[in-house]
């Protein structure tokens, strides 16, 4: 049986963070972000069950209509408050053993020395567990008011930079040390051997650089690089330099054109299409018994509201569909002045190549009961690894990437339940596999099939 990849989808804040709200339910412990033994419990729960990586996206933003923060971004906590996951990442590389520690990095916010500088050092801290997930921008108007810029980056340009940025970042990891520059030898006395290091000179179309990088070489020298982008210029971003790709959870016939899409792409370059992996964010209710997870599934859509719903959807996309009218399509409003810009798997998952789809009020129905990440899998362990199985085999998928709902009590359920399962299936290998994240990910298959 094919190895699968399981990781576990987080924001350090927001908890109605995925245009869906579960806070207020009795279940969810999604207020505790600021608590820092409540993430070193889940870090630690993940890595003993052996998830492959704990994932923790990001943003500088929050929904916004003509300029203003919307109402509801605040009432129910909708990618607001965030605090910074990186801050939270050594605390939690010193507190486990063996998970990939994943967290987001907004190109053209920073310079490409300053984030080689970072990531290594992080890199070092995690004892080569790190993964980058890059990212072009979100809700890029907020983000240009509060960096300070006139506007935001044409949707090209932003990838124009992330490019230039990325191989600037990667020639300090990879080409500024030597191996085995970094001597240490008292006897001598030699730190470093000058001879093997070497000066990093760039004069680009977004950025200059000239100099040594300043952290010896990590375990990994680059970290894992994840990276999610739908638009055609993303996916060619993501086979050009990803190592993961990001999904959301879609119709599986919708994801399996997505995923060899990335692969042809990824062999136009000059790779291994089987050299990326492609995960899917999805979400679970999953019970010892399938009525207690039928119950919770209806818990939580009982909990759901169009408000939440559709100030995600702004935020997302930029359009803000309680101004629509209700009983019309999305293609209403002019989709090329907003596609081009963020938002554009948001769009395509409701417009269908005549342009039409179902209508605003289908659309925010929609997203009231699944928010923006798609599909949800209920059942007994059983049932759940079934459906995740005929998942994969009609998609392509290398995995998925768990988005707990109701918080941690989801994330502690899916360790005690569907992972025994799936490694008795022989989907993933015990826990505590070790090496690094890159590793962990691209090593030869270790699950063995267990009666």
């Amino acid at each position: 049986m094919d190895r699968i990849y399981v990781g576990v989808f987080e924001m350090f804040g927001s908890p109605s963070a995925r245009g869906v709200s579960a806070w207020t339910h009795p279940r969810s412990d999604l207020t505790r972000f600021h608590d820092v033994a409540h993430w070193v419990d889940l870090a630690r729960t993940l890595d003993e069950a052996g998830f492959d990586w704990l994932f923790f996206a990001d943003s500088f933003g929050y929904p916004t209509v003509g300029g203003q923060m919307v109402d509801a971004a605040a009432r129910w906590g909708i990618n607001f408050p965030l605090l910074d996951p990186q801050l939270l990442l050594p605390i939690l590389a010193a507190n486990t053993r063996d998970i990939g520690l994943v967290v987001t990095e907004t190109t053209g916010l920073h310079h490409p020395f300053e984030t080689a500088r970072r990531f290594a050092t992080l890199d070092h801290l995690a004892d080569g567990r790190v993964g980058m997930n890059v990212v072009t921008g979100s809700i890029q108007n907020v983000v240009a008011d509060l960096f300070g810029h006139e506007r935001m980056r044409e949707h090209d340009m932003r990838y124009d930079m992330a490019q230039e940025y990325l191989d600037l970042a990667r020639r300090y990891w990879e080409e500024s040390w030597e191996d085995g520059a970094l001597v240490q030898d008292p006897s001598t006395p030699v730190y470093a051997d000058p001879a093997r290091l070497h000066r990093i000179e760039h004069d680009g179309r977004f950025y200059r650089s000239s100099g040594y990088l300043t952290v010896d070489p990590s375990p990994q020298r680059t970290p894992v690089i994840f990276q999610a982008g739908s638009s055609g210029r993303g996916k060619e971003f993501a086979a050009a330099n990803a190592d993961c790709v990001l999904l959301q959870s879609a119709d599986p016939a919708q994801m399996a054109a997505n995923i060899a899409d990335i692969r042809a792409r990824a062999a136009a370059h000059g790779r291994d299409p089987r050299s990326i992996r492609v995960v899917a964010t999805q979400s679970f209710f999953v019970a010892e018994d399938a009525r207690d997870a039928q119950r919770l599934r209806d818990q939580f859509r009982d909990a759901q509201t169009i408000e939440v719903a559709a100030a995600m959807f702004v935020s997302n996309t930029g359009i803000d569909l309680l101004a629509l009218d209700p009983d019309k399509p999305l293609s209403q409003v002019p989709l090329d002045d907003v596609v081009g810009q963020m938002g554009q798997s948001n769009i395509d998952r409701f417009v269908g190549p005549d342009g039409e789809g179902p209508t605003v009020a289908e659309i925010l129905e929609q997203l009231r009961v699944r928010g923006i990440r798609g599909s949800q899998i209920v059942g007994t362990p059983e049932q759940v690894v079934d459906r995740i199985e005929d998942l994969l085999a009609a998609t392509d998928l290398d995995g998925f990437m768990l988005d707990p709902l109701f918080g941690g009590e989801d994330v502690r359920d899916f360790a005690r339940l569907v992972m025994p399962e799936l490694r008795r299936r022989g989907r993933i290998p015990e826990a505590g596999v070790g090496g690094t994240l890159r590793e962990r990910l691209f090593a030869a298959d270790t699950a063995t099939p267990r009666l």
